[in-house]
């Protein structure tokens, strides 16, 4: 069977919008979702992080495998909407020393965060010692130099690279070369601000037996390009068009062992922190007597940055995350 999924950009746009399902109604002045996290800082101490889901415009790319364009609004927010959510969100979270302000888009996108209200925003996270923004490459400029020029704490912007393989790159559609990637990189490294870099591990359109090998890859690249932080992303369905591409054998979930070795590849590298995400890792076919002691051995590894003794299972026989000692 052919697949279905478009060459051209624009009909790549129209064949994802049409297997989306409703997004999610949302109050413009309140942000999506908060909560407290905690996370190993930049010199290896845990430190607490308050998360802010802002509520604004949806992003202008449809990336194949997104699905954050779910708690979007169709039209941009009111004129100080965005310093209002801040305040919601901090007057219910607790202290942390980070924030994270993540907006399912850029925030440096003039129709997502206003550059009028960066000055309030600003205001808001005074206390903050880091502040981690998300922004598509294509929306590195200036701006973010004027926005770090008004913080007392130290900007971090995170970028999406998913992956280094430039066909599969290509066919998510998120419109975006290698060389941008690196150019807005150097953009941020020259204007002081860190980079945080966000790798899928297996997108679709790529085969399991080669997705370790590209993880490693996209590893590789994001430290070159200076990144002081790179985050390993499971990569899900739920977003209509992954599960259009499942059907016809173009995606299929990581296995957790792929994000074992991916992440001890990472940490044996010694060029910044890897964390591997686990909000939505989920127990698909995997051995349920050492599934959750496999998670736990990668939430010690993100929060200590130290490879951890591979589990061993006496019933699948197994010492997942501990059979691949380098690339291949």
């Amino acid at each position: 069977m052919a697949l279905s999924f478009p060459t051209g950009a624009a009909e790549r746009d129209t064949w994802i919008l049409a297997r989306r399902p409703p997004r999610n109604s949302l109050n413009p002045r309140q942000p999506y979702g908060t909560f407290a996290e905690v996370e190993c800082g930049p010199c290896g101490q845990v430190e607490a992080v308050a998360t802010i889901f802002l509520t604004n415009r949806e992003c202008p790319f449809r990336c194949a495998m997104c699905d954050l364009w779910r708690n979007t609004l169709s039209e941009s927010a009111p004129l100080g909407a965005i310093p209002e959510q801040i305040d919601f969100a901090l007057r219910r979270l607790g202290r942390a020393s980070t924030v994270k302000l993540y907006n399912s888009g850029s925030f440096f996108d003039p129709h997502a965060i206003p550059p009028s209200d960066y000055a309030a925003i600003a205001e808001r996270v005074r206390g903050f010692e880091r502040i981690i923004v998300e922004c598509h490459p294509a929306f590195v400029s200036e701006q973010c130099a004027v926005f770090r020029s008004m913080l007392k704490g130290r900007l971090e912007v995170a970028m999406g690279l998913e992956t280094t393989h430039p066909q599969v790159l290509e066919k998510l559609n998120k419109r975006m070369t290698l060389d941008q990637f690196a150019d807005a990189a150097s953009f941020l490294r020259r204007n002081d601000i860190d980079l945080r870099v966000f790798i899928l591990v297996q997108p679709p359109f790529m085969k399991a037996k080669e997705a370790l090998h590209w993880a490693q890859r996209s590893l590789d690249f994001a430290f070159e390009c200076a990144a002081t932080v790179t985050t390993l992303i499971p990569t899900r369905g739920g977003n209509g068009a992954m599960e259009a591409l499942a059907a016809e054998g173009e995606f299929a979930s990581p296995a957790l062992e792929l994000l074992e070795e991916a992440a001890a590849y990472g940490l044996r590298q010694r060029r910044g922190q890897v964390f591997t995400d686990l909000w939505d890792v989920k127990r698909r076919g995997e051995c349920a007597a050492c599934f959750e002691a496999r998670v736990e051995r990668l939430r010690e590894m993100n929060l200590r940055q130290v490879l951890k003794d591979a589990v061993f299972c006496g019933v699948c026989q197994g010492a997942p995350g501990g059979r691949i000692e380098g690339t291949f």
